[in-house]
């Protein structure tokens, strides 16, 4: 094994555990893929008193004591993003985010969600960068940098940067309808909002020299489910984007939520993971470009014209996120939450082992539940298929779930053999 990457989970007394059903981090190769913290104090296993102020500055002591716990700082933090339970509460959130990042200042994601576990007020996710990699024995040769990168032709914001690229990914910050030049959310539907989003991500990327067709994931956060298909009408004319990827109809990975409300009354926000096939210095050129893009569907699981299943790149696998469907009939399976959460994992354990790995590859699970309550159902399935606990984890309770489920799980996955370079 000392030739490969491994699977590394830690935790550290000094930030809440959750034992039995996630580790606080799990690094893989070059990133460090943290569960969401909540505002708990790690001492006394319970939420601390006060409002959201008080509750947004535990949760980024959390973080800070799992980085610190693993010779790691806030200004490695590649990618945040904040849950609150009502967008009011951004503002405040702010005031204790920019005294954890004063200077440098990650990606970033906002949105307010209908729940978040033991009714908490905010919720912060990172992932965080790991520049000495995790092949056993065998440290990066000099340390990678971070490049971070803002441009003119996508909304700017002091508080987030529009990407940060650390190894072989960019990390885009969601974004939302706005008008680069005027600073305001575009006029008309969701239509032309989600066309504004994604003109965004395209001038982001067109910034750093990265085709569309580099990206690897997008999540999409929409006000209302039921303008989904009015937004999948504007996202198929940007999918597949060259011939290249028109002529293998190529489509990211992708997961689709309903939220309760986003920044600047948007409709619609959308975010980006990106290949960035050249990595991060200080790697020699000549080991350092060519990677490819590996997508891949497996008739075991429900398929989509409008993603693929996995997409892998360098290190990672980026799983779209799984319905409770039935792959052979194409129909939700009946039964209440927890036979729906056994068949969305038996779906991404299907597309996980069509590509050559096991769930104990899995880094990062994203649950979505229509109601908080049902969590104790979704853990009685989960520890089936996750019983070390080993995964990250990050569980928000979401307005509306596509085809009414009550549940999606979504994924991150090692690749530890990465992916080849062109011939």
């Amino acid at each position: 094994m000392s030739n490969y990457n491994e699977v590394l989970a830690r935790n550290t007394e000094k930030a809440p555990q959750n034992k039995g059903r996630s580790s606080q981090t799990v690094a893989f190769s070059h990133y460090n893929n943290l569960s969401a913290q909540l505002p708990m104090d790690p001492t006394t296993g319970k939420m601390v008193a006060g409002g959201v102020k008080e509750q947004a500055e535990q949760c980024f002591n959390n973080i800070k004591a799992i980085l610190d716990s693993i010779d790691h700082r806030m200004s490695d933090v590649v990618k945040i993003t904040v849950f609150v339970q009502n967008i009011k509460d951004v503002d405040l959130v702010d005031e204790v985010y920019k005294s954890f990042f004063p200077t440098y200042v990650p990606a970033r994601t906002v949105a307010a969600v209908a729940a978040l576990p033991m009714d908490a007020l905010v919720q912060v996710d990172a992932l965080v960068s790991h520049g000495e990699g995790t092949i056993p024995n065998a440290p990066q040769a000099g340390d990678l940098i971070k490049l971070t990168n803002n441009t003119a032709n996508a909304p700017m914001n002091p508080l987030a940067t529009q990407t940060v690229a650390f190894s072989h990914y960019n990390n885009l910050s969601a974004q939302l309808p706005m008008d680069p030049k005027s600073g305001k959310i575009v006029t008309g539907d969701v239509k032309d909002q989600a066309g504004q989003c994604l003109k965004n991500i395209k001038g982001i990327l067109e910034s750093i020299d990265v085709p569309f067709d580099d990206i690897v994931k997008i999540n999409i956060f929409l006000k209302n489910l039921k303008d989904i298909e009015a937004v999948n009408q504007v996202y198929s004319t940007f999918f597949p984007d060259s011939a290249i990827a028109r002529a293998v109809s190529y489509v990211p990975a992708r997961t689709t939520v309903a939220v309760e409300a986003l920044p600047m009354d948007a409709l619609v926000q959308m975010e980006a993971v990106v290949s960035h096939g050249d990595g991060t210095p200080p790697q020699a050129v000549e080991d350092r470009h060519g990677i490819i893009i590996e997508a891949n569907n497996t008739e075991k699981a429900p398929k989509s014209s409008l993603s693929t299943q996995t997409v892998a790149f360098s290190h990672y696998n980026h799983l779209s996120a799984q319905l409770p469907m039935d792959p052979t009939t194409g129909k939700m399976v009946a039964g209440g939450v927890k036979a729906q959460t056994e068949q969305c994992l038996k779906n991404m354990k299907a597309i996980v082992e069509s590509v050559d790995h096991v769930l104990e590859d899995v880094v990062k699970v994203n649950i979505f539940v229509k109601d908080m309550a049902d969590i104790n159902a979704v853990d009685d399935a989960y520890k089936d298929f996750f019983p070390g606990g080993i995964p990250a984890r990050t569980t928000v309770g979401v307005s509306d779930l596509p085809t009414d489920a009550l549940v999606q799980i979504d994924a991150v996955v090692s690749n530890a053999e990465g992916t080849p370079p062109k011939a």
